[in-house]
């Protein structure tokens, strides 16, 4: 392979940079690579200047907006590292003329297999199991099966289909709410689509699976949230802010809901220490798409990015 001696690329991700394997495999096709090596909370100013000079970025969760494009002359390409556009001002990378590199799906089955895992752990009362014994009590919880459920799926993309299967497997009935039509994928998944009112009433678990735009924002806001039988169970490992944190955590404390996970949030770290310390709530940092496969297929899909990318 002919490595690029002239380009410059600055990579944003703390994760990535510390990869050996994603850092040697960017480093056979380019020779000028900055690595955030410092491990830099990079946003506004200080992002601004980390990309300064350089042609090409892979980011993460960094912020681009049109104040940082219109600074950065240079930089041509923005190669994302993850699945989440959220933090990409698409209106001002095309004001800008920046290319974007993207690939939808790399860390589905991370995802996937992190919902299941919330799942069975409320269903069967492992935090608030985990918390007795660590304060010396030690008594057994009577908890259920994830076989045989009701889930209700919000967002019928490549997470969402990643997941229908895995569930089935568990005889779990599906239902699934999303805004595109996929009449012909749903009869052959042998799932039913719903409104998301009648979602939200039927199922006994219920998991996020949209971006984050205007759309979606507070999707599951207090009158959605309070459609929710008191039994269920609520998981987002989406993005923060699709769900009415505040009215979650009183339907928690008031049992109008048994449980909840919760893997992003809308400010991170998230600061209500109320919610976190609710024996019915899972909280984890973000981790949707940090198991090692997952991380390597999002690394090498931003490297591809880099020459596979357009105008968004």
């Amino acid at each position: 392979m002919n490595k690029n001696t002239t380009i410059k690329i600055a990579v944003c991700s703390r994760s990535f940079s510390k990869n050996k394997i994603l850092r040697n495999e960017l480093l056979e096709k380019y020779q000028h690579v900055t690595f955030n090596d410092d491990g830099l909370n990079l946003n506004g100013k200080s992002l601004i200047e980390y990309l300064n000079g350089h042609d090409k970025a892979i980011t993460a969760l960094e912020t681009i907006d049109d104040t940082t494009l219109s600074q950065l002359p240079d930089l041509k390409v923005i190669s994302k590292y993850g699945v989440g556009l959220d933090m990409i001002d698409m209106a001002a990378m095309r004001q800008y003329g920046k290319k974007l590199g993207w690939t939808g799906g790399v860390n589905k089955r991370s995802v996937t297999e992190l919902v299941i895992s919330f799942a069975i752990a409320l269903l069967r009362n492992v935090p608030a199991a985990h918390r007795e014994v660590l304060s010396g009590t030690w008594r057994q919880h009577v908890g259920g099966y994830l076989t045989g459920r009701t889930v209700g799926i919000i967002g019928c993309g490549h997470i969402g289909k990643d997941l229908i299967p895995l569930l089935q497997s568990f005889g779990c009935m599906i239902l699934v709410n999303d805004i595109i039509d996929q009449a012909e994928y749903y009869k052959t998944a042998k799932v039913e689509a719903v409104s998301l009112e009648d979602l939200l009433s039927r199922s006994d678990i219920v998991t996020l699976h949209v971006p984050l735009d205007d759309s979606t924002r507070q999707i599951l806001n207090a009158s959605r949230l309070s459609l929710l039988k008191p039994s269920a169970i609520l998981i987002n490992a989406a993005r923060g802010d699709l769900i009415d944190e505040n009215h979650l955590k009183r339907m928690l404390i008031n049992k109008q809901l048994a449980a909840a996970a919760l893997d992003v949030f809308a400010v991170e770290p998230p600061e209500d220490t109320e919610l976190l310390s609710l024996s019915n709530f899972l909280v984890t940092p973000h981790i949707g798409g940090s198991a090692e496969e997952a991380i390597l297929a999002m690394g090498r899909a931003a490297i591809s990015g880099l020459d596979d990318n357009a105008v968004p």
